[in-house]
């Protein structure tokens, strides 16, 4: 029998917020243990009309798991990994509940397959739990070789708003066109007619993915919760590259380090059992806000940071021998000198530890932002950073870092720049002093997002709509867009009860 607790602002104050740092209520909290206890809690909100908010370790930046009244299903105790099942020497699978962190699953993989097996999504937070992953189609910095969580789904069983349950595997049901049929464990049909319109080619996780003919598991994947509740997943594993490389390169200009970018991305499909699985960008004001946080005890490890260092590039290669890397990073270093880069301006790592450390490197960023925001807010508690997740296609990315700019100086804001530069998807993080500055910088978000979209882009490349982001999914989508979107949310949830006030 699934336990409700009721005192959820004394007892359970911590499940009213997630990373965004805003704060919701809620009448009544549960923790299942079981998918059927996830199915008792599911009953108990309909039989008390109760709204449901779907929680996993809540490490969303978008308010997807934060509750705006009735009850909070947290998952984030269905965390079962099973062995890993070799299906062929270049794929393997293994199944997951929800709840499950995705540190513990690649430590479980590794273990269970012998290290032969990988599953490459790899957002920053390696605390996140799978359901989130799934609902928000989570990437990370390996997605410029490996694509979205989506790629790596071969099987979703999902609870239905009405305690049912549908199971999906990839490869045994699509649409006719945009027509679909389901039946679920009452042996009821889910029929309907998905919407049409044109999503970005590129990287997104805003809306609902929706293409003609496509496999029926993509639509559950991204929706952020809207549709059901993620009980069990086949995730898709693939080999462990036999080489990985990490190179870390200091240029001493912005523009010489985008040329750089763009000289590589071009050169990239060339290498001979080569692949460059990311390509990272760190910003000058990333680099002044690391080198200020070195009399910080949790920034040791951090190298010395040359003052004359502007901006940063990482590239990891992945590939078959070191002759065959060392091939790609020859090629990649003739572009850097060409470039205006400096091989002793450089940090190279082909060991476990030395790569973990230039991932240390990456990570430090968005946790001395987050750090610089907890001191704010001591003086102005409302405060929080304001984070892009734009992304634009691949001949738009010298004119977004432009405007960034621009707008940033003209407005006289503190912000650092970083991330996934091969997907032309940087995260512009705006460090405002008070609450007028938010302000600004809310409005710059929102103007940025209109002219994301008109270049053929997406509001959100990664982190999803959540509650935060629903005027810049307007943005994106007419109205009429919208609501045939709500309506395939009703055709399998049609009282509107779980995850409410995401997306739409």
């Amino acid at each position: 029998m699934i336990k409700i607790n009721y005192n959820v602002e004394t007892d359970y104050p911590d499940y009213l917020r997630d990373e965004s740092r805003r704060e919701g209520h809620a009448d009544s909290i549960s923790f299942p243990v079981t998918q059927d206890e996830v199915i008792e809690a599911i009953l108990f909100c309909r039989n008390n009309n109760l709204k449901i908010t779907v929680q996993g370790a809540k490490t969303g930046i978008t308010a997807g798991a934060v509750p705006d009244g009735g009850h909070i299903i947290n998952l984030s105790r269905l965390i079962h990994i099973s062995k890993v099942t070799k299906l062929s020497d270049n794929e393997a699978v293994v199944t997951v509940e929800p709840g499950a962190i995705l540190s513990s699953i690649n430590d479980s993989v590794k273990n269970s397959s012998g290290g032969l097996f990988i599953f490459p999504p790899d957002p920053t937070e390696t605390s996140a739990a799978i359901g989130g992953m799934i609902s928000c189609n989570a990437s990370g910095a390996c997605s410029f070789l490996y694509g979205p969580t989506r790629n790596y789904i071969s099987r979703l069983k999902v609870a239905l708003a009405d305690g049912s349950i549908i199971e999906l595997k990839r490869g045994n049901r699509h649409l006719d066109g945009l027509h679909f049929t389901l039946t679920n464990s009452d042996d009821e049909k889910v029929a309907g007619i998905l919407p049409e319109y044109k999503m970005p080619n590129g990287k997104n996780a805003a809306g609902y993915y929706i293409k003609e003919d496509m496999d029926l598991i993509d639509l559950f994947i991204g929706t952020e919760g809207t549709l059901g509740i993620i009980l069990e997943a086949d995730l898709k594993l693939i080999p462990q590259p036999k080489v990985v490389w990490g190179i870390q390169s200091f240029f001493p200009s912005l523009n010489s380090a985008v040329k750089f970018v763009k000289q590589l991305r071009t050169k990239a499909p060339s290498f001979e059992n080569c692949n460059i699985a990311a390509l990272e960008f760190i910003d000058s004001h990333a680099l002044t806000l690391l080198r200020s946080q070195k009399d910080n005890s949790a920034f040791d490890d951090i190298p010395h940071l040359d003052d004359s260092w502007d901006t940063a590039i990482y590239i990891e290669f992945h590939g078959d021998t070191d002759d065959y890397v060392e091939a790609g990073v020859f090629v990649m270093s003739d572009l850097m000198v060409e470039c205006g880069g400096d091989e002793d301006a450089t940090w190279m790592a082909s060991d476990k530890g030395s790569l973990e450390k230039l991932k240390h490197f990456r990570h430090a960023v968005p946790e001395a932002v987050n750090l610089t925001i907890d001191t704010l807010r001591k003086k102005e508690p409302k405060l929080t950073k304001l984070g892009t997740d734009l992304a634009v296609p691949d001949e738009y990315l010298e004119k977004i870092i432009e405007l960034y700019i621009d707008d940033l100086t003209t407005a006289n804001l503190d912000y650092v720049m970083f991330g996934h530069i091969g997907n032309n998807h940087l995260h512009v993080n705006i460090i405002p002093n008070s609450m007028d500055e938010y302000l600004i910088g809310k409005k710059l978000y929102l103007k940025w997002a209109e002219y994301v979209v008109e270049l053929g882009g997406t509001i959100s490349a990664e982190h999803g709509v959540g509650k935060l982001k629903k005027d810049m999914l307007k943005i994106m989508y007419k109205q009429t867009i919208l609501d045939e979107m709500k309506r395939v949310k009703l055709l399998f949830d049609p009282d509107n009860i779980i995850n409410d006030g995401n997306l739409f």
